[in-house]
């Protein structure tokens, strides 16, 4: 669903996306954003659909395993 609706079909496309993007910030202020940019958006074969499959996974398991724990925070009753 997300995927779809992305403004950009082509890497050349994302990349100009990528770029006016990160034209908006001073330089060196988000480097761990242009670094994802870089070294992931930007290479051949990123795919946006198995990145968010992998984060709500990530963050399903840790809902599930916190849940699934004693609460440690408040007495038993």
């Amino acid at each position: 669903m997300q995927e779809p609706s992305l403004p950009f079909d082509t890497a050349q496309e994302t990349a100009e996306v990528a770029q006016a993007i990160m034209a908006q910030f001073f330089p060196g202020g988000y480097p761990h954003l242009a670094e994802l940019a870089i070294e992931h958006v930007l290479k051949p074969g990123h795919s946006y659909a198995n990145e968010f499959e992998y984060g709500l996974e990530l963050i399903l398991d840790g809902l599930e395993r916190d849940l699934s724990e004693p609460d440690e925070r408040s007495p038993a009753p």
